[in-house]
């Protein structure tokens, strides 16, 4: 594994010119592509650009990388690089061309950007607002993977937004960017057809992993110029938001529908989870409250069982939780604080007699 030096990469650039050689090799007539991306989904991309680059007909090569600062993380609070700088080190690209400014706007990070003289920048969850100073740099602008199909679901959370409304159908777009929040011209989108089983970590994967072949296979038109041409305007008016996900939505409400809870716990796995407060009624009747994170689940079709309004039922692997409408949510996976993930069938025959009740 290459040696990760933080210090050495916050001061963004000492020698481009050998350093973008090795890179990408001097006098080969190739375009100076910028990669700009943190977490694990814009890995794959990076990774993929990587791999096309390397081919002798590729028009581009990866100059520079750009992605989060490193971030503590977790019980040791160490220092870790974020995952796009990680995959750049392994793939043992020059350490002093990935850069990692806490701010694009920095005039430090814009002066080391332009002397690399980027042809084009692509964006992939990058997780910082560009300024303008930064778009004017590449001659051929700026382009977004965007895991919808703008101008649906505009801002931080797309595909979980999309996921909590239940849709059927959802995409990947390519769009220059622009100032205003992912409202660039449209290059290209591709649609993808969405189950009613796939969770936010694996839709979102699938969509960058579409995302990185269609930004392969449009990248000689970007580059050339005629992207541009072809680029379609947003029509503003269809607009919808995805705002960013906070911890505080994460609480499930019985006393809404069981596919809304369903899409809730779909859109909202990974982070910052689902979770749902319980009355726990031991063999004296004495109630206690119990909090658990509700991990899998599923809308019951029909369920055989009849007890009290309240009450939660067991059938099978499922616990099954009486919601508004006379629908019910079946939890398939579970989690107690401090404790492992586990099925909901194992969880029940735990309990030894105690009730579960939805709380008055």
């Amino acid at each position: 594994m290459a040696r990760y030096s933080p210090p050495s990469l916050r001061r963004f650039f000492r020698c481009a010119a050998s350093s973008a050689s090795r890179a990408g090799g001097s006098g080969t007539g190739k375009k100076n592509l910028v990669f700009l991306g943190s977490p694990q989904v814009a890995a794959s991309v990076l990774d993929k650009l990587l791999g096309a680059s390397g081919s002798p007909e590729s028009a581009f090569k990866v100059a520079a990388v750009v992605t989060q600062p490193p971030a503590a993380k977790n019980r040791g609070r160490k220092l870790m690089p974020s995952a796009v700088a990680q995959l750049a080190l392994d793939r043992g690209f020059p350490e002093e061309l990935i850069f990692t400014p806490e701010r694009a706007r920095e005039e430090s990070f814009l002066s080391a950007l332009k002397e690399v003289e980027p042809d084009v920048c692509i964006t992939a969850a990058y997780g910082n607002i560009l300024p303008q100073k930064f778009l004017d740099i590449p001659s051929c602008g700026t382009v977004n993977i965007h895991p919808s199909l703008l101008p649906l679901y505009r801002g931080a959370a797309p595909v979980q937004r999309a996921l909590q409304d239940g849709v059927a159908e959802t995409g990947v777009s390519l769009a220059y960017t622009v100032r205003a929040l992912d409202a660039g011209p449209m290059i290209a989108c591709e649609r993808f057809s969405v189950d009613e089983c796939i969770k936010a970590p694996e839709l979102l994967s699938m969509l960058f992993d579409l995302g990185s072949k269609l930004l392969i296979n449009e990248l000689p038109s970007i580059l050339d110029g005629s992207a541009k041409e072809k680029a379609q305007p947003q029509d503003d008016s269809k607009a919808t938001l995805a705002p960013k996900l906070n911890s505080e939505e994460s609480w499930l409400s019985f006393d809404q529908e069981a596919k809304v809870l369903h899409n809730k716990v779909r859109a909202f796995a990974g982070w910052p989870g689902t979770r749902a407060k319980l009355q726990l009624v031991n063999q004296n009747s004495v109630p206690d409250v119990l909090e658990i994170k509700v991990i899998s689940t599923k809308v019951s079709t029909s369920c055989v069982k009849v007890g009290d309004e309240n009450e939660i039922l067991f059938s099978g692997s499922s616990l099954l939780i009486p919601c508004s409408g006379s629908t019910w949510l079946e939890v398939l996976e579970l989690q107690l604080p401090g404790k492992k993930l586990t099925k909901a069938q194992d969880f029940g025959n735990g309990l030894r007699g105690q009730k579960l009740m939805k709380l008055p």
